[in-house]
């Protein structure tokens, strides 16, 4: 009787790639087979064996190579920071209409069955519509075309009108044609026609008379509306805090609400208006704007100047947030409200509060009652850092808040509501 020799099976053998798999399938054909079946193998079956186990690791090795990616992370709050915009020229264009046809009926025994062509259906509108989780226009694209209409169809049928393409916007924006103001979007739901879809046309059903019984006249589909539109953001806030760089707004939103605004000590380290809401008993919510540090002569467009300064004047009050550790500082508050008068008439006539902050500073404590004597009101002494005196902040807050609402209703408008 002849005996076959088996040589040890190694990496050698079989080759690196499918040393696992391979290991993988001779151990459990050895729990198969069992040891003794197994040392007799011939070596023709040998080979297939392995085999078998080389086209198990490339399937194996396949399927990783096509394993899906992950998914995209989320952009950082950084990252969307950067990614602000508040100004967006925007070219919309409405749906075309479909054109209507011109045939005629006909069926066994009814040879003049007169005109069906149908009409087409009318092109879809561009609608811009307020939404709250959208925070600036860089969502917003450069151009759209609305959907069209189908075009009619015979025994009547008419086309299907396009599909409205709605364009989500945030609160507060503006909408502007030619340098006209045509739509302010100031309120969550508010919507505005950009673009009207073309009509459709019509089929010579729609021709049929009584001294014309054959029309074989049709009308194509109307092009839609074009029209450039400049949309601009204007943050939409109860409050706004306006200050000098480095103040410390951006640490003071940071302690009252849930916004985390960008915090270091040097000064524009705020670049975008952040606006963060403070929750009262009863479900009341109160929104407040961080605006970018303002300068002297932010009027003439210095500094951050114009881009930001427009953001303020959606607000209904202000709070003044002033150095209090800085020599001087009554003339802060002297400063800003020169840059807001002249920027806006009246606008720094609104109802306001004197927030004096890095109160924890040994030499901002001494001058806070020079600077209650130069103003001659109540200023707010606190500090964003420790904590102190806030819950003050917090209840003046509020009574604004209030009073806003009541003035709003007493006036027959629908105040905001966050």
């Amino acid at each position: 009787m002849c005996s076959y020799s088996t040589p040890p099976l190694s990496s050698t053998t079989l080759g690196p790639r499918a040393m696992i798999p391979t290991r993988f399938v001779l151990a459990r054909s050895s729990a198969v087979l069992g040891v003794s079946e197994w040392a007799a193998l011939k070596p023709s079956q040998l080979h297939a064996l392995q085999a078998s186990s080389r086209l198990l690791s490339l399937g194996i090795q396949d399927r990783a190579k096509h394993r899906e990616a992950p998914g995209k992370k989320p952009l950082s709050e950084k990252k969307l920071k950067r990614h602000f915009v508040d100004r967006r020229r925007v070219l919309v264009r409405g749906g075309n209409g479909g054109s209507g046809i011109s045939c005629f009926h006909s069926e066994p025994r009814k040879e003049f069955g007169g005109p069906d062509g149908g009409d087409g259906g009318n092109g879809g509108h561009i609608i811009l519509r307020v939404d709250r989780q959208v925070k600036s226009l860089s969502s917003v694209l450069s151009r759209y075309q609305g959907f069209s209409g189908e075009d009619g169809g015979s025994k009547n049928c008419s086309g299907r009108g396009g599909a409205i393409l709605y364009i989500q916007v945030p609160v507060g924006t503006l909408v502007k044609e030619g340098g006209e103001v045509v739509a302010d979007l100031s309120h969550p739901g508010d919507e505005y026609v950009a673009a009207l879809g073309g009509a459709g046309g019509k089929g010579n059903r729609f021709f049929l008379a009584n001294d014309n019984r054959a029309p074989v006249t049709c009308t194509p589909g109307q092009p839609g509306q074009e029209r450039v539109l400049y949309l601009e953001l204007k943050t939409v806030a109860h409050a706004g805090m306006v200050g000098f760089p480095n103040a410390g707004k951006s640490s003071l939103l940071r302690a009252i609400s849930n916004a985390k605004p960008a915090v270091a000590s040097y000064p524009f380290t705020t670049l975008n208006p952040h606006v963060g809401i403070v929750h009262y008993e009863g479900h009341q919510q109160v929104a407040v704007a961080d605006i970018p540090g303002i300068i002297r002569g932010a009027h003439q467009n210095k500094g951050l100047g114009l881009s930001f300064l427009r953001h303020i004047e959606r607000c209904r009050f202000f709070l003044f947030v002033v150095d209090l550790s800085l020599p001087e500082p009554w003339t802060q508050v002297d400063d800003l409200k020169y840059e807001l008068e002249k920027y806006e008439e009246g606008l720094s006539e609104r109802s306001h509060v004197i927030i004096a902050n890095k109160i924890d500073i040994p030499q901002a404590r001494a001058h806070l009652p020079q600077l209650q004597a130069r103003l001659g009101q109540e200023v707010i002494a606190l500090s964003a850092l420790t904590g102190e005196n806030l819950e003050q902040l917090l209840l003046h807050l509020k009574a604004l808040h209030d009073a806003h609402m009541e003035a709003e209703l007493e006036q027959g408008r629908q105040p905001l509501r966050w």
